[in-house]
Protein backbone atom coordinates (compact mmCIF):
# COMPACT_ATOMS: atom_id res chain seq x y z
CA UNK A 1 0.00 0.00 0.00
CA UNK A 2 2.99 2.51 0.70
CA UNK A 3 4.25 2.06 -2.94
CA UNK A 4 1.03 3.00 -4.35
CA UNK A 5 1.09 5.85 -2.19
CA UNK A 6 4.60 7.00 -3.09
CA UNK A 7 3.54 6.36 -6.91
CA UNK A 8 0.67 8.45 -6.73
CA UNK A 9 2.67 11.01 -4.72
CA UNK A 10 5.05 10.90 -8.04
CA UNK A 11 2.24 11.80 -10.02
CA UNK A 12 1.15 14.39 -8.41
CA UNK A 13 4.03 15.85 -7.69
CA UNK A 14 5.53 15.75 -11.39
CA UNK A 15 1.78 17.54 -12.30
CA UNK A 16 2.70 20.22 -9.47
CA UNK A 17 -0.23 19.50 -7.58
CA UNK A 18 1.90 17.76 -4.69
CA UNK A 19 1.38 19.75 -0.68
CA UNK A 20 4.33 20.68 1.15
CA UNK A 21 3.13 17.66 3.48
CA UNK A 22 3.06 15.01 0.61
CA UNK A 23 6.64 16.93 -0.88
CA UNK A 24 8.30 15.49 2.78
CA UNK A 25 6.73 12.01 2.57
CA UNK A 26 8.44 12.04 -0.96
CA UNK A 27 11.77 13.30 0.21
CA UNK A 28 11.77 11.05 3.65
CA UNK A 29 10.62 7.71 1.51
CA UNK A 30 13.61 8.92 -0.99
CA UNK A 31 16.31 8.93 1.82
CA UNK A 32 15.62 5.70 3.09
CA UNK A 33 18.29 3.27 1.97
CA UNK A 34 15.51 0.19 0.53
CA UNK A 35 13.82 1.66 -2.43
CA UNK A 36 11.52 0.31 -5.14
CA UNK A 37 13.99 -0.49 -8.09
CA UNK A 38 11.68 1.28 -10.47
CA UNK A 39 11.65 4.48 -8.56
CA UNK A 40 15.69 4.47 -8.12
CA UNK A 41 15.79 7.10 -10.60
CA UNK A 42 13.86 9.60 -8.37
CA UNK A 43 16.59 9.27 -5.82
CA UNK A 44 19.29 11.69 -7.03
CA UNK A 45 16.43 14.54 -7.64
CA UNK A 46 15.06 14.64 -3.89
CA UNK A 47 19.07 13.08 -2.88
CA UNK A 48 19.67 17.19 -4.66
CA UNK A 49 16.64 18.68 -2.26
CA UNK A 50 18.40 17.59 1.22
CA UNK A 51 21.85 18.27 -0.10
CA UNK A 52 20.65 21.60 -1.18
CA UNK A 53 19.48 22.91 2.22
CA UNK A 54 22.94 22.79 3.78
CA UNK A 55 24.25 24.63 1.15
CA UNK A 56 25.86 28.62 2.48
CA UNK A 57 26.80 31.21 0.67
CA UNK A 58 30.46 31.83 2.20
CA UNK A 59 31.60 34.96 0.40
CA UNK A 60 31.12 38.44 1.98
CA UNK A 61 28.49 40.86 0.22
CA UNK A 62 30.40 44.39 -0.63
CA UNK A 63 27.75 46.98 0.83
CA UNK A 64 30.06 49.86 -0.48
CA UNK A 65 29.80 51.44 -3.54
CA UNK A 66 33.19 51.37 -5.96
CA UNK A 67 31.63 54.01 -8.01
CA UNK A 68 33.77 57.03 -7.69
CA UNK A 69 31.49 59.91 -6.86
CA UNK A 70 33.21 62.60 -9.92
CA UNK A 71 30.93 60.18 -12.46
CA UNK A 72 27.88 61.18 -10.14
CA UNK A 73 28.65 64.96 -10.73
CA UNK A 74 29.39 64.44 -14.48
CA UNK A 75 26.10 63.23 -14.93
CA UNK A 76 24.82 65.98 -13.04
CA UNK A 77 26.57 68.73 -15.00
CA UNK A 78 25.51 67.25 -18.40
CA UNK A 79 22.03 67.33 -17.46
CA UNK A 80 22.52 71.30 -16.68
CA UNK A 81 23.94 71.48 -19.71
CA UNK A 82 21.57 70.20 -21.31
CA UNK A 83 18.78 72.11 -19.72
CA UNK A 84 20.72 75.62 -20.31
CA UNK A 85 20.86 74.58 -24.19
CA UNK A 86 17.21 73.72 -24.33
CA UNK A 87 16.47 77.06 -22.77
CA UNK A 88 18.66 79.62 -24.59
CA UNK A 89 17.82 77.63 -27.84
CA UNK A 90 13.48 77.60 -26.99
CA UNK A 91 13.95 81.86 -26.55
CA UNK A 92 15.84 82.08 -29.09
CA UNK A 93 12.94 80.71 -31.33
CA UNK A 94 10.39 82.55 -29.69
CA UNK A 95 12.33 86.23 -30.38
CA UNK A 96 12.99 85.65 -33.74
CA UNK A 97 9.30 84.42 -34.93
CA UNK A 98 7.77 87.50 -32.86
CA UNK A 99 7.90 89.77 -35.93
CA UNK A 100 7.50 87.25 -38.54
CA UNK A 101 3.63 85.35 -38.54
CA UNK A 102 4.25 83.33 -41.52
CA UNK A 103 0.59 85.72 -43.12
CA UNK A 104 0.93 85.97 -46.84
CA UNK A 105 -1.23 89.58 -47.81
CA UNK A 106 -1.56 88.05 -51.61
CA UNK A 107 -5.04 85.58 -51.52
CA UNK A 108 -3.48 83.86 -54.76
CA UNK A 109 -0.47 83.98 -53.79
CA UNK A 110 -1.42 81.97 -50.48
CA UNK A 111 -3.45 79.45 -52.13
CA UNK A 112 -1.29 78.44 -54.48
CA UNK A 113 1.25 77.95 -51.78
CA UNK A 114 -1.70 75.63 -49.70
CA UNK A 115 -1.99 73.96 -53.15
CA UNK A 116 1.95 73.09 -53.63
CA UNK A 117 1.45 72.24 -49.68
CA UNK A 118 -1.01 69.70 -49.92
CA UNK A 119 0.20 68.47 -53.42
CA UNK A 120 3.69 67.42 -51.99
CA UNK A 121 1.40 65.60 -48.67
CA UNK A 122 -0.71 63.58 -51.23
CA UNK A 123 2.69 62.97 -52.82
CA UNK A 124 4.04 61.52 -49.60
CA UNK A 125 0.85 59.88 -49.06
CA UNK A 126 0.33 58.21 -52.24
CA UNK A 127 4.34 57.13 -51.83
CA UNK A 128 3.50 55.25 -48.56
CA UNK A 129 0.16 53.28 -49.76
CA UNK A 130 1.48 51.96 -52.40
CA UNK A 131 4.31 50.53 -50.84
CA UNK A 132 1.80 48.96 -48.29
CA UNK A 133 -0.30 47.30 -51.25
CA UNK A 134 1.03 44.26 -50.63
CA UNK A 135 -1.15 43.98 -47.73
CA UNK A 136 -3.64 42.84 -49.95
CA UNK A 137 -1.93 39.41 -50.94
CA UNK A 138 -1.05 38.91 -47.12
CA UNK A 139 -4.92 39.31 -46.45
CA UNK A 140 -5.48 36.83 -48.68
CA UNK A 141 -3.23 34.14 -47.91
CA UNK A 142 -4.10 34.69 -44.27
CA UNK A 143 -8.12 34.08 -45.15
CA UNK A 144 -6.30 30.96 -47.10
CA UNK A 145 -4.58 29.42 -44.22
CA UNK A 146 -7.93 29.89 -42.11
CA UNK A 147 -9.74 27.64 -44.64
CA UNK A 148 -6.97 25.26 -44.43
CA UNK A 149 -7.34 24.76 -40.50
CA UNK A 150 -11.38 24.75 -41.10
CA UNK A 151 -10.44 21.66 -43.50
CA UNK A 152 -8.20 20.13 -40.49
CA UNK A 153 -10.71 20.49 -38.12
CA UNK A 154 -13.90 18.54 -40.05
CA UNK A 155 -11.11 16.09 -40.84
CA UNK A 156 -10.10 15.67 -37.38
CA UNK A 157 -14.00 15.32 -36.91
CA UNK A 158 -14.33 12.90 -39.19
CA UNK A 159 -11.13 10.46 -38.19
CA UNK A 160 -12.06 10.42 -34.35
CA UNK A 161 -15.57 9.46 -35.07
CA UNK A 162 -14.41 6.51 -37.31
CA UNK A 163 -11.62 4.98 -34.27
Amino acid sequence: MVLNNIEELLEKYENGETTLQEEAQLKAYFSQEHIAPHLELYRPLFAYFKANKTETYTKEIPLKSKKTPIYSWLSVAAIAILMLGFYFNSTQIITSNEDDLGTIQDPELAYNEVVKSLELISKSLNKGASTVSYLKSYNKGIATVGYIAELEQSSNIIFKNTK
